[in-house]
């Protein structure tokens, strides 16, 4: 069966790294599935994600990147997603269109509801069946990143903090899609906690 799987969550949270634990075991035990992100992939995507996180030189309004993720995600979509999905494979992508939510629409503070509208074209009306929320405190999360920082990491507390509370909020208003996940736990306990999840909408042990 299809099933398409998303993570969210702000910086440090380990969401890549349960996305590809996730993708092992599914692997492991023989059920088809994919593992991609967000910006990148598409020759399109990865043009776009370079200009997003590393321009140094281009100022880049909340709008432009708003509409930037969203012209990365539609290519995503109609080159990746959709078909692994219409041939039956269980679609794994870390990041999507809550992200864009979180970060431009809460954490610039653009309008939500233009956020929605162009999320809503991006995604060709593609909504997740599970969406995985590593929730951790900021700094926590920020202290994680030990490498040269890209744009959004290199944004202000204040600015994550928003973030963080744009997720939540999302989560809390659509409990059946989400499921939230205390970051700080154990590794293996996550992993543990996201499969019994997953194994239970593909009904496998």
């Amino acid at each position: 069966m299809s099933l398409f799987i998303t993570f969210e969550g702000g910086e440090g949270s380990g969401k890549s790294s349960q996305a590809k634990a996730l993708y092992r075991r599914l692997h492991q035990l023989a059920i088809p599935a994919l593992l991609t992100h967000e910006p990148g992939v598409t020759p399109l995507g990865e043009k776009t994600a370079r200009l997003l996180k590393w321009s140094q030189d281009v100022d880049i309004s909340p709008v432009a990147e708003l509409l930037l993720f969203n012209t990365s995600r539609a290519q995503l979509v109609t080159e990746v997603i959709r078909p692994e999905l219409e041939s039956g494979k269980i679609v794994i992508c870390d990041r999507y269109a809550d992200s864009t939510t979180a970060y431009q629409g809460y954490g610039r503070e653009l309008d939500l509801s233009v956020v929605a509208t162009i999320n809503k074209a991006g995604t060709l009306g593609l909504t997740p069946d599970l969406t995985v929320l590593l929730d951790m405190p900021v700094r926590e999360g920020l202290a994680r990143k030990h490498s040269k920082k890209d744009r959004f990491e290199a944004e202000n507390e204040k600015f994550h903090q928003r973030v963080r509370e744009g997720f939540l909020k999302m989560a809390a208003e659509e409990p059946e899609r989400w499921l939230v996940i205390d970051a700080t736990q154990d590794k293996e306990k996550i992993a543990g906690i996201i499969w019994e999840r997953v194994s239970g909408l593909l009904r496998v042990s």
